[in-house]
Order: structure tokens, then sequence, then C-alpha cells
């Protein structure tokens, strides 16, 4: 139950509240995952106080105070212009909503408040006298690698239902298996997961997603779980791709992907539903090969209703449905079409476009894969290239602007028309991007708008 031969270092801060306590003749502890974390070697920050007091003798005992969320026994204390969430031990009363207790029950009990607690590897405490409680066996499932529900599973995902897919965020945050009767109460109640607001499920899906282990969303559909929140990941899991150039479904084929990314949102949450509209347009050739026509502008238009329900904000959106547009686009390796390219993807989102690309091969068939990494480098040494130089890609970047061709008398429409051919002939000719030039020759750019 207690280790006193495991210390951790806590903050001056820390140290001072738990010692104010414990001096009251208060119980005082560290819990959760920060000391999870330690356990396992990482540093966290995140530091939560659980403690015997009473809300009102907590806020008496430190002079600076908030009432964060008094009604279940939570005091912020300031110390030294930061924040520590204190905590009274408690007990939760009925779940009504699968999400929060209907009211807490205060106790002197260490045992009892973390008995409600989600999993084992949560369910420590610590301070510097005691060492570190635990009742659950934690330090057991730390070793062995497991996410298991404190008591019954059931109880647990019936009190927070996002506790399932908690459960499914630490497996993919640790790399631990999920307990056997865990993960079938996490399948059975999965259907209560459509009574968490969007927004919390949109951020479990983005820690999984960012995780070192993504694959972990397939263990969440096999058991019936994304069903509630991802239904498209399952298509995408049962439809197989007939081509040379596939050797997995494009469910398994799109987690490989972003397995080869780096931890950038806009990247994986892009790679996550760049194929996601295969499943809707697969055909197959005479020759019995799958074919996908016009995927990208389905999986653009699937993409964008997804982010949209799950409350993601406007800019990832959008950011994000234009590269899964654009994911499949070819471009021939020679400098007039990369630089066509950058101006039609910019120059902002071009390196962006190039990653997932390179994912995206890398989680396909050897099929032409070393051809076509080596025709992706060249065109990121062109873009590199072309960036160093400071090319005009851009009309922000042309020398001749709308003011010029009013003060020259153009109105209108024209004046867009003019300055976009202008960009065109630019951006293929980095070197007329010179003011002079443009105006001399408006006359050609004006002819080519006919």
């Amino acid at each position: 139950m207690e280790n006193k031969n495991i210390k951790i270092d806590l903050n001056n801060d820390v140290n001072y509240i738990l010692e104010t306590l414990e001096k009251a003749n208060f119980e005082a502890y560290v819990v959760g995952g920060f000391v999870r974390d330690f356990l396992l070697g990482k540093k966290s920050n995140d530091v939560d106080i659980t403690t015997s007091a009473l809300p009102k003798e907590i806020k008496s005992l430190f002079p600076k105070t908030i009432d964060t969320g008094i009604k279940h026994g939570t005091i912020t204390v300031i110390l030294n212009k930061t924040s520590y969430e204190v905590t009274t031990f408690r007990i939760d009363g009925e779940y009504l909503d699968s999400r929060h207790p209907k009211e807490v029950t205060f106790t002197r009990s260490l045992k009892e408040d973390l008995r409600r607690r989600d999993f084992t590897v949560n369910a420590f405490a610590y301070n510097n006298k005691v060492g570190l409680v635990d009742y659950f066996n934690g330090l057991g499932d730390l070793k062995n690698k497991i996410i298991r529900a404190i008591d019954d599973p059931n109880k647990r995902f019936k009190e927070d239902v996002l506790r399932i897919l908690r459960c499914f965020r630490f497996s993919a945050q640790l790399d631990f298996k999920i307990e056997e009767n865990t993960l079938k109460a996490a399948s059975l109640l999965a259907p209560l997961i459509q009574n968490i607001s969007k927004e919390r499920i949109r951020d479990e899906l983005t820690k999984i997603l960012m995780s070192n282990h993504p694959e972990v969303l397939i263990l969440a559909s096999k058991n019936g779980v994304t069903k509630y929140f991802l239904s498209e990941f399952d298509l995408m899991l049962e439809t197989k791709q007939e081509t040379p150039y596939h050797s997995f479904d494009v469910g398994r084929h799109t987690i490989e992907a972003i397995k080869y990314s780096p931890k950038d949102l806009i990247i994986r949450l892009t790679l996550l539903f760049h194929d996601v509209g295969k499943p809707i347009t697969k055909t197959y050739g005479d020759n019995g090969i799958a074919r996908f026509y016009n995927h990208a502008i389905e999986s653009e238009k699937i993409a964008k209703n997804i982010l949209e329900r799950l409350r993601f904000p406007s800019k990832i959106i959008e950011t994000v449905t234009f590269l899964i547009l654009h994911h499949s686009d070819e471009i021939i390796p020679k400098p007039k079409y990369v630089r066509r390219a950058i101006g039609k993807i910019s120059p902002e989102l071009f390196p962006y476009y190039l990653e997932v690309q390179r994912c995206d091969v890398l989680a396909q068939s050897d099929y032409k894969k070393e051809e076509v990494l080596a025709k992706n480098k060249i065109i990121h040494d062109y873009y590199d290239e072309f960036m160093k130089e400071q090319d005009c890609f851009s009309l922000k970047d042309l020398k001749v602007n709308g003011n010029d061709l009013i003060s020259l008398g153009f109105k209108g429409k024209n004046i867009g028309i003019i300055l976009n051919n202008m960009l065109n002939k630019v951006v293929d000719e980095p070197k007329l991007n010179n003011k002079e030039y443009l105006l001399e020759h408006i006359n050609d750019f004006i002819k080519e708008r006919k």
C-alpha cells in the first residue's frame, strides 16, 4: 500500500502547500498523472493535490485562492504567480449525465477518494512523509504496461463515459495494453459515447492522433468504439486496395502514413482523412485492379463534415481540407512546374503538401516507391531553392500593385485580371518580377485576359 523507498522531487511551491496542510493536521498528497509520469521517468508540470481539509479550511490556510470548483471541493491556490488545484477527498454521488456526479460527499479517507478515479495507473498518491500510496496495484500495472479500470470497469465507464476514450488515449500515449475486462466494458458501453460533447471527443481523438501509437484507433474500431464518433474510419478499414501501389486496406494504410509523419496536427489530420473518400469511389478496371477516381474531391467533402462535426477550429478545417483536396496532385519535377504548384498551393502550405505526399508513399507497397520518393526530394530541393531566392508566388510579392494600375487608368475587375496575368508570368520566370518591365509590357497582360 505504502512505499517509503520511492522519492519524488517536488518543487518548493508544492512542498509548501503540502507542509502547510500537514502542519494544520490535515493529510495532503500529490495525486494522479504527475505521480504516474514520474514513475515512468517522464517530467510533468501538471500537479494536482488532494487533501482531507475541507474547501473553507484550505482557503483559510493560504492568502490567495480562487474558488475554481468549490461545489466539488476544488480550490486553486496561487503561489508565485502559479496555480495549483487543491481538492478535498471526496466520494462521487450518482452520475446523471454520463459525465459528472450530481453531487459529491467530502470524506477524510484517501482510499475512498482514490477509488473513484478511472484507472489504476492514475490512482497513485504521494507525499514526502508517507511516500508512495498505491491501493490498487498501479505499480504492478505500470510494470506490466496495462490500462485497468479501478474495481468494476462497467461502473467506472457508466459514471463517466469519456473514460472509454481516455483508456484508448492512455493506451496510445503510454504504449500500454488495455486489460481484458476493461476492454470488454468499453466495447459494451460504447453507445454511451453519443452522450459526450463533441469537443471532448475531439480532444481525446487529437491526443490519440498525436501519440506514438495512433494504431490504437484500429483497436477502438475493432471493439465498436469508433462507430459512435468516427464511423468513416470503420469503413476505411473494410476497404481493400487491390492495386500494385498498396499492401494495406485504406484504414491501415492511413495509420501507417500517420506513424511516418512528424507530430504536427495539420499533417496528421490531413493524413487521417486524405483517403476517407476511397470507400465510396472504389471501382474496378477490366484488369481487376481497383480504382479510386476523384477520391481526393470526395475525401475533402467528407473530411470537412467530420471536422465540423467534431468542432475543430475553422482555420484548421480550411487548411486540412485544402491539403486533402490537393494531396494527390502530381508535379513534374522541373522548375517551371514546381513554381506553378507552389503558387497554386501557396509557399506556406507547400511543405505540408510535400510531407503528406512523402508519408503517403512511405505507407504504400514497394512498387515504384523509391522513384516517387526521389521525385518528392527533388521537388523539395527546388522549393528550398526558390524560398532562398525569395521568388514571387503571390500578389503581395508582385512588384506591381493595384494602385499602380489605377494610376494608369485601369478600373474594376480588369485590375485583378491584369495582376493575376502578371503573377502567372512571374511565377514561371521570377527574374521578370520587375516593376519597370511589367508596366512596360502591360499590353501583353491585357491581351492575355481576352
